[in-house]
């Protein structure tokens, strides 16, 4: 299980010329994304992420405030979920959620079963063409993603062990931030949140008001 901690801003032709000259572009892709829930909206009125992306499950859960004070602005932008990729530990974290009934077989990437037994259906699928850059500063990713719904986002990552430094990560995204150019203080919505507000405004409004989003 890793951390990890992101930072989204928008892309300018700026920025993009900095990245291109202090980064090195490891490569484009493109990727499926399907997210599932319940009907109740169960997992992401708690900030819970359930994913198939190329055949293959993952679960994001938000990670804890630092401490119980008024976090600085540069590390409120970001954003911190544990990765779990492990799919009995991602049955056992969404079933105590959902509260799913009796005991499971082995879960298997082939049966998807499950997905019916606990109601959880697909609210979200679109797919991203993904361009990825490194840089110096060890363990930072550039990602500028474009979604097929006409959305454009860049996000700065860390990926640390579970257990790892969460502050050092998210000093190396403020440094990386301000080598970009990178200057507007204000949260940069994610792809998920531009889909369902123009798809699934309902739902929307609800993780607004819970605070989710």
């Amino acid at each position: 299980m890793s951390v990890e901690v992101e930072r989204k801003f928008v892309c300018s032709a700026d920025n993009l010329k900095t990245l291109e000259e202090i980064g090195v572009c490891i490569g484009q892709r493109q990727f499926h994304d399907q997210y599932y829930d319940t009907p109740e909206f169960h997992l992401t009125l708690r900030d819970m992420w359930l994913r198939k992306r190329k055949g293959c499950w993952e679960l994001k859960c938000p990670l804890a405030k630092l401490d119980g004070s008024e976090e600085p602005r540069d590390v409120a932008l970001c954003t911190r979920y544990k990765e779990i990729t492990d799919l009995p530990e991602i049955h056992l974290r969404v079933k105590e959620v959902v509260g799913g009934d009796g005991a499971e077989a082995s879960p298997s990437e082939e049966d998807e079963s499950w997905l019916g037994r606990w109601r959880l259906a697909c609210f979200a699928a679109y797919t991203t063409v993904r361009r990825s850059f490194t840089l110096e500063e060890e363990g930072v990713q550039v990602d500028l993603d474009q979604a097929d719904f006409g959305y454009d986002v860049g996000e700065i990552e860390v990926l640390v062990p579970e257990c790892g430094d969460v502050q050092r990560a998210m000093e190396k995204i403020r440094r990386t931030a301000q080598k970009l150019g990178l200057s507007g203080d204000e949260r940069v919505e994610g792809k998920m949140d531009v889909y369902l507000k123009r798809n699934h405004p309902e739902h929307y409004a609800r993780l607004l008001s819970e605070h989710v989003l």
